[in-house]
């Protein structure tokens, strides 16, 4: 009876070179029951369909060489030597072959030199053989065969020396490819052991330490200073600075008190807190990034695909080409055998596709990892190509170019009334309305230090589309919209040219009135980001040619904003298939890169060449939608980003030039008789040095690598 159609993930160890995936994709390709499977080289999953036993692929898997468990079995720590199994087996063998060399180069006899050569060869290379073994069984020509090939042929030929020297390189390759992978896997690591596993819960006047997996939404946290945030949540008591760097790229700590969120992995640094859980563990902003983060390397960059591509009819032709060379010179013109055949061996190790497989995969992964530790989440490599041609910006307006929070910007008194009495009597009013202003009014009066308690309210009464109606200490106000105070004749032309002036600035106008007069105008307004100027002038130094911005807002507004923020263009009063018009409108002549935030946002998100969400502000859909997330909202981020992945093409042109130039040189050497063995394996795996160590510059990309923020210092 066949087994149900199922989804397993499998943790594949040992994994270190890029080839070896292309073995496991075949490998498993010939087993009956598999439907399909996706590889991650930096997370070291294995995710399958399949209608077979699990303990089938486990077993190909080991047939292949490698080690494999299913992600929820319990596995044992390594021991030192397991995992420093390839160094200390590496270093062997460096240890013999030199040893090899001065033996032969001071006369020793062979008697004693080849066994020593033969030790360097089975120390450093009995694994690669092995993979190169299992991959030719499913017809996967690779590095480990093409090696194992060489260094048999030099062996039967008497080439010691050059057999051990193979070895010894590659394997030197391998180990430096490793340690590569290795940066990029620790990165992850490191955040996902920032959440502990238990955490401190106050039920009623009692602590208690409770495993995370118990702890429900709306529970009470205490997290003291030193302790790391377990779950996302809003605090709700207490005062303290919290270190977001890992999740936000935030540089500072930020400043936490009653009302703000965390989010699990951050750290809180100097004072104890308590906060109400709003998220549990597998909904947390952590636990996005990491998902986000594996299925960004899961994607392959158009590059990598079409590198993959030409390496899989590249090495073949290249075996087939060796073979001519080892066997039609000697059969048919009488030439020594073991000369050509040392010429096709220079041939299969000199046509090695190291450098040129590699050349990607690290480009694209130290890209984003760079990106990650600036606080920017892009999901996967092909964004980063794409990132680089972007020409065109387009950005949404409220929440994304302004803050999405409503501010009073402008306090005018219309008589002998003092505007922080203004704000007094409005933020008492509106104290507990729900209106979405409202808050506004009581931010203002807490960050002016107005006192608002004192003030006794005898009635309320919301006029709706108006404003309110209230009475405190005995005096009957109003506050409202400019309908209102017209219904109440209280308006005149004084306050009509206030509130004209308010509004051709994009400003909100709220009245304060009695029956008899209007005492004052309270403009609101939804400010403008402070990073936004500063980051639409390095966008453009960056090549950036067009900027628009998108908005539902008037058009008054909008105006206002886009001359504060530099933006070229604005499109105002737009729906959400109108925001996708335009942006399909750019397409057509550019690529387009769209920010936004909100859920109106999402369908030109996806309409565009690549979308970038905000990640504190953004909604889940826009989160979902988008290609890439700046975690911390900072848009200073956004010449960042297109610089970094300018840089990233840049290196990765020099990689695949490099490999394939040093190719075609060797190779013809090689054909001509004009390279050594050794003088193939060192090009090659020199070249692959090279292209590992040119990938690696991309962690060192600063945001000084870029044209300095210039910021928007218009105040409110």
């Amino acid at each position: 009876m066949d087994e149900p159609l199922q989804t397993t993930t499998f943790r594949v160890a040992g994994m270190c070179c890029v080839d070896e995936e292309i073995v496991i994709r075949r490998r498993l390709e010939s087993l009956k029951g598999v439907h399909d499977s996706t590889f991650n080289l930096i997370t070291e999953k294995l995710t399958v369909r399949h209608d077979c036993p699990k303990e089938t692929i486990v077993n190909a898997l080991h047939a292949s060489g490698f080690t494999a468990h299913t992600e929820t079995s319990a596995t044992q720590p390594e021991s030192f030597w397991k995992r420093k199994r390839m160094l200390l087996s590496t270093s062997a063998s460096a240890f013999l072959c030199v040893a090899g060399i001065v033996m032969q180069h001071s006369d020793v006899s062979a008697a004693v030199t080849i066994p020593v050569f033969l030790g360097s060869i089975v120390g450093g290379g009995w694994k690669i053989a092995w993979r190169g073994f299992q991959a030719a069984r499913s017809l996967t020509f690779e590095m480990n065969f093409l090696m194992t090939v060489a260094t048999v042929g030099a062996m039967a030929i008497g080439e010691w020396p050059e057999a051990s020297t193979v070895i010894v390189l590659f394997s030197v390759a391998l180990l430096l490819e490793s340690y590569s992978l290795e940066r990029a896997r620790k990165a992850i690591r490191s955040l996902i052991s920032r959440s502990p596993a238990s955490a401190t819960t106050m039920r009623g006047q009692i602590e208690e330490r409770v495993e995370i997996g118990r702890i429900m939404i709306g529970d009470i946290l205490v997290i003291r200073p030193g302790e790391y945030v377990p779950l996302d949540g809003q605090v709700v008591g207490g005062n303290s600075t919290v270190n977001q760097a890992a999740l936000t790229g935030e540089s500072t700590p930020v400043e936490k008190k009653p009302g703000d969120p965390v989010y699990a992995g951050t750290m809180n640094q100097n004072g104890s807190i308590e906060v109400r859980v709003t998220k549990l563990e597998p909904d947390t902003m952590l636990s996005r990034i990491v998902h986000l983060i594996e299925e960004a390397q899961a994607q392959r960059a158009p590059s990598h695909t079409f590198v993959e591509r030409f390496a899989s009819i590249y090495t073949p032709a290249v075996i087939g080409l060796a073979a001519v060379i080892a066997t039609v010179p000697p059969l048919f013109y009488a030439e020594p055998f073991s000369t050509w055949l040392y010429r096709a061996l220079v041939l299969l190790v000199a046509a090695c596709p190291c450098a040129l497989v590699i050349s990607t995969p690290l480009t694209i992964v130290s890209a984003l990892t760079a990106a990650m530790r600036h606080g920017v989440l892009i999901k996967g490599g092909r964004y980063v190509e794409e990132l680089a041609k972007i020409s065109a910006v387009a950005f949404d307006k409220t929440g994304t170019l302004t803050t999405g929070t409503p501010r009073v910007t402008d306090v005018v008194p219309l008589n002998s009334i003092d505007p922080r009495q203004i704000i007094q009597l409005v933020a008492a009013i509106e104290a507990k309305s729900e209106h979405h202003l409202a808050s506004a009014f009581v931010t203002r009066a807490r960050e002016d230090d107005i006192p608002i308690g004192g003030l006794v309210r005898q009635h309320f009464e919301a006029l709706t589309g108006r404003g309110i109606h209230a009475i405190l200490d005995g005096v009957s106000y109003y506050v409202g919209n400019h309908r209102l105070i017209e219904e109440k004749s209280i308006c005149s032309s004084k306050v009509e040219g206030v509130i004209a002036e308010l509004e051709a600035q994009g400003k909100t106008a709220v009245l304060l009135g009695t029956e008899r007069e209007v005492l004052g105008v309270v403009g609101i307004a939804d400010e403008t980001r402070g990073d936004a100027s500063g980051a639409i002038k390095n966008l453009r130094a960056s090549g950036i040619r067009t900027i628009v911005m998108l908005t539902g807002d008037s058009e008054a507004a909008a105006r206002n904003t886009a001359a504060t923020a530099g933006v070229d263009e604005v499109y105002a009063g737009i729906l959400p298939d109108q925001k996708v018009d335009c942006v399909q409108s750019l397409k057509r002549k550019q690529k387009v890169a769209m920010v936004g935030d909100g859920i109106n946002d999402a369908p030109a998100l996806a309409a565009s060449n690549v979308g970038i969400a905000m990640g504190k502000t953004g909604t889940d859909v826009a989160l979902e939608t988008a290609d890439v997330v700046l975690m911390s909202d900072d848009l200073s981020k956004l010449p960042y980003l297109i610089g970094l992945s300018k840089k990233a093409v840049s290196i990765l042109k020099q990689n695949i030039a490099l490999a394939l130039v040093t190719k075609m040189i060797v190779l013809g050497l090689g054909v001509g008789g004009l390279a050594t063995l050794w003088m193939a394996v060192f090009a090659d795996d020199g070249a692959a040095l090279i292209v590992i160590l040119n990938s690696l510059r991309l962690l060192r990309f600063r945001k000084s690598s870029i044209l300095p923020l210039q910021p928007n210092t218009r105040q409110a």
